[in-house]
């Protein structure tokens, strides 16, 4: 198999990213997505996804923008979300990690760094212990070992029976379960892309079995460097699971980070963005030459974060709403930006992350 220079649009710092499609587990359409520039960071969805829709977050965009100056980051829908065909069964751990594996083959990538995203932990475990020789480094965010740890089999019971009953009903509370950070706003955009992303029967489906994965036996055999990056107040999976995944994976470093939010691109991002960027052994802020955009970035991981909302049109206090800040910080961050920039404006500072965006 060959290595990543194979793929020449992939290696492209000034590929836009694009959306593609490769066959999956019984020749099931997956779509993915690839952007930015270095070895491959593969993504597993953590969750329900929609690579159109998920891009159109500001914050999202802000979080994976970083990691794009050094790495060819891939993203993927899983069957039966998004923009990939619905499983011709089950879904299950197996079934994602055939995705897994068809994605990583369709780019002819011999080894890659991992970063597994909540119900994208174990799976990318799984990948690590079954396929060493195919993973360099692995990042578990927000993870876990054993569904039986997310919740008591009363609840979990309870959260089914409500998204059976009311997809609507259901995508709120999950989404005030993922995002207790968030504005109104983002709890109420991340509700509807996942009414848009699937279906009430998907949803239950993938909620299954986020709650029966079981990889616990699988962590004495992951050999790859592991960094462990979870939460103290996370109110979806509890801190103590991804404690635990530190204390079984042999040499596993853990970053416990302040925060309730589940996903890592709410609230205090630019701390998890900083401990990836130094675990892959890159400087945050500071792309490989030639990197995306053509030039080397004078914003920070949370400046970056910020430029994005102001070219959303955000006010401060909006901003500071949005990450979880004081609205004194979310100045200061807007005057820093400005000054490294060397502009003196708002529309400048936009126009400014809309070049840098179009990139992707």
């Amino acid at each position: 198999m060959a290595g990543p220079s194979s793929s020449p649009w992939v290696r492209d710092p000034e590929a836009r990213r694009q959306i593609r499609f490769c066959a999956g587990p019984g020749g099931v359409a997956i779509a993915y997505a690839a952007a930015g520039a270095g070895p491959p960071l593969l993504v597993p969805p953590g969750w329900i996804s929609h690579l159109e829709l998920c891009w159109q977050d500001p914050a999202y965009r802000g979080f994976f923008t970083p990691l794009m100056s050094v790495r060819t980051v891939v993203e993927y829908d899983r069957p039966g979300c998004g923009l990939s065909e619905a499983w011709p069964g089950a879904p299950g751990l197996e079934a994602d990690l055939d995705v897994l594996a068809a994605v990583t083959d369709q780019l002819s990538f011999d080894d890659v760094d991992l970063l597994g995203i909540s119900l994208g932990a174990p799976v990318s475990i799984a990948f690590a212990a079954r396929f060493p020789q195919r993973v360099r480094r692995l990042i578990l965010y927000g993870g876990y070992a054993d569904g039986r740890q997310i919740a008591s089999p009363p609840v979990r019971a309870a959260m089914l029976d409500m998204i059976r009953a009311s997809w609507g009903l259901g995508s709120e509370v999950l989404a005030d379960v993922f995002l207790p950070e968030g504005s109104a706003e983002t709890k109420a955009n991340f509700a509807r892309l996942q009414r848009e992303a699937t279906s009430a029967q998907s949803a239950v489906d993938l909620l299954a079995q986020c709650y029966e994965v079981q990889v616990a036996e699988l962590l004495a055999r992951v050999a790859a460097p592991t960094l462990v990056l979870h939460r103290r107040g996370d109110r979806a999976i509890p801190y103590r699971a991804g404690r635990e995944l530190a204390a079984q994976i042999r040499g596993a470093r853990l970053v416990s980070l302040f925060g309730r939010s589940h996903f890592p691109f709410v609230g205090e991002a630019a701390s998890v963005v900083r401990a990836i960027l130094e675990f892959l052994g890159e400087t945050p802020g500071v792309p490989r030459p030639g990197g995306a955009g053509g030039r080397p970035d004078v914003l920070t991981a949370r400046q970056l974060q910020v430029a994005a909302l102001i070219a959303e049109g955000m006010t401060n206090r909006q901003i500071a709403e949005r990450l979880g800040i004081e609205e004194r910080s979310a100045e200061g961050h807007v005057e820093r930006i400005r000054q490294r920039l060397g502009v003196t404006s708002r529309a400048e500072v936009a126009a400014w992350w809309a070049r840098r965006i179009s990139a992707y």
